[in-house]
């Protein structure tokens, strides 16, 4: 394993080879997704640990998600049954490391919704993990935009430990406390290869939400706006989810022979 410093212009690359991948095998990755999604609702639903067993199973799933890109850039089927290739295909070493790394994703998860809580009395934690609205009066008279705020603060940090560390854990044999070191490191070394990365994804999702609600609005569908809004999101959601092998590949290089490379590396 060797982790790799790449220049800033390297972010664009992580962000065109996520589309690149996604364009692979569509239907193969949106599969995936809405299976995550279901089966982290279903957790969810069970008492007393709902609220805790998803975070706890994140790096597993991330392990997995890391998988069907591999494999997809190898030229491999990818069904379902890979996202919890994490648990089940390494051994029950990785197994623990993977709901060591859980656990510990959980905690710091807890730590970021306390941020939020000190700095709006909880309203944003209660609407997180007890559901509810709020009308345009009633937020406009509460710090959740500030909440919001810190809790984005906060949350980079937690981001940067965890963004490698399943994978480091799974596939390079780390222990979990220095797979979250060398993943902060490796964020920190390539800050602005991941500052363009991920200003380009944001503003992709500002783009395809603005762009079609004004477009709705325009030809009097303002009422339909979700229904066309969400599975553009979802889409945008899932490239980048792709996008994050890219990156791996870009920190850590390449360990294996790959089918199809991808575009831009070079390689």
């Amino acid at each position: 394993m060797q982790l790799i410093e790449v220049p800033a212009k390297t972010g664009y690359v992580w962000f065109r080879q996520g589309i690149w991948l996604f364009r692979r095998n569509p239907l193969a990755f949106l599969t995936l997704f809405f299976t995550y999604l279901l089966a982290m609702t279903l957790l969810s639903s069970i008492p007393v640990v709902g609220g805790v067993l998803p975070l706890i199973l994140v790096p597993g799933v991330a392990v997995g998600f890391m998988a069907a890109c591999r494999d997809t850039v190898a030229g491999k089927p990818v069904f379902p049954t890979i996202l919890v290739e994490g648990f089940r295909k390494y051994g029950k070493g990785v197994t623990k490391r993977l709901l060591t790394l859980g656990g510990a994703y959980a905690i710091a998860m807890m730590v970021v919704l306390a941020a939020s809580a000190l700095v709006d009395g909880g309203t944003l934690l209660r609407l997180m993990t007890l559901g509810g609205t709020l009308d345009s009066e009633t937020l406009g008279n509460s710090n959740v935009p500030l909440a919001m705020l810190a809790s984005i603060v906060v949350y980079v940090p937690v981001a940067m430990l965890f963004w490698f560390a399943p994978v480091l854990a799974a596939w390079h044999d780390v222990p979990p406390v220095k797979a979250m070191f060398f993943s902060i490191v490796s964020c920190w070394r390539n800050k602005g290869a991941f500052t363009i990365y991920g200003a380009l994804w944001f503003a992709v999702s500002i783009a395809v939400s603005l762009g079609l609600s004004t477009l709705m609005r325009a030809v009097g569908a303002a009422d339909y706006a979700v229904a066309v809004l969400m599975p553009a999101l979802i889409i945008v959601t899932t490239m980048l989810y792709c996008s994050f092998y890219a990156t791996y590949r870009g920190c850590f290089g390449v360990q294996e022979k790959q089918a199809a490379e991808l575009p831009g590396t070079g390689v």
